[in-house]
């Protein structure tokens, strides 16, 4: 039996398994992100368990993506300031002499949900997560795209809602940009209060559904995918999705004429079909692409 490694590399935890050429999950573990000098070592010691044919890696941003780059496989200006600079593609490769591939998290998991997920027989579609920060995967004829560097959906920017209480944001680097107004702490330290306490019928979720609107409208004008599939904690809030769908519509105020549009979003703008697996299953994929 082939066994593949996989890892989901975020900023507060590791998600680490190893799966058959099946994608049946043969063992998991789930390390706290801590240093590069704690990790490293703990996550290598678990994937030299199992006699691996490949490791995939779906890794925090922005990332080195370039195979002509001195730096391909580092981690870049990472607001995690001790993983800045650490060629993670390098240490498993040298370590656990495998291929191994790398690219974003959420490039891993809008390549699962292109694959086996809510977006399965599409040539593509774009993957968001809303949770500790945005991102966002785009998968064009079913591979992810790269250019310059990768695609920075949380840092787009986004017109201040006129009842925001804090329309400048909490990015360190942008202001108004999506990240800094709808992310997870952004909630928390607008409203004083975690996303997960704020109660169903405060106006903060409103105003979440109006920023989030805004990048599904932007994608749509700009990228035309075929489908957008919202992950991460902050969209577990029963309610939010059709909200999202309802500003979004406002937004496009009809410009679009397609199926999808005309019968209200609900079967385009969708959760994860793969729920909480699209990372992981993604960083298989890149893993068994890797081995070949």
């Amino acid at each position: 039996m082939k066994l593949y490694g996989a890892l989901e590399a975020g900023g507060t935890k590791m998600v680490l398994a190893v799966l058959d050429s099946c994608g049946n999950e043969i063992s998991r573990t789930i390390l706290p992100t801590l240093t590069p000098q704690e990790t490293l070592p703990a996550m290598i010691a678990f994937f030299r368990e199992h006699p691996l044919c490949g490791l995939g890696i779906g890794c925090f941003g922005p990332l080195d993506l370039n195979p002509a780059s001195p730096a391909f496989g580092t981690i870049l200006q990472t607001p995690k300031l001790a993983w800045r600079g650490v060629p993670i593609l390098k240490a498993f490769r040298e370590a656990l002499d495998i291929p191994a591939a790398l690219d974003t998290d959420v490039n891993a998991a809008a390549l699962a949900e292109a694959k086996l997920g809510a977006a399965k027989g599409l040539s593509g579609c774009l993957y968001l997560t809303v949770g500790t920060g945005i991102g966002g995967g785009l998968i064009v004829n079913g591979g992810p795209v790269h250019g310059l560097t990768h695609p920075e959906f949380g840092h787009l920017l986004l017109a201040p809602e006129a009842d925001d209480p804090a329309p400048e944001g909490f990015c360190p680097s942008h202001a108004h940009c999506a990240e800094g107004l709808a992310s997870g702490p952004a909630i928390e330290k607008r409203w004083g209060i975690s996303a997960r306490e704020l109660p169903p019928g405060h106006p903060a979720w409103d105003l979440e559904a109006r920023y989030l609107a805004q990048v599904c409208a932007d994608a749509m004008l700009a990228l035309s995918p075929e489908k957008i599939i919202l992950g991460g904690g902050v969209m577990h809030r029963e309610g939010l999705l059709p909200l999202i769908r309802k500003h979004t519509l406002r937004l496009l105020n009809g410009y679009i004429s397609a199926p999808a549009v005309e019968n209200g979003l609900a079967d385009y703008i969708v959760s994860p079909g793969l729920g909480d697996r699209s990372g992981i299953l993604g960083a298989w994929l890149l893993g068994l692409s890797a081995a070949g």
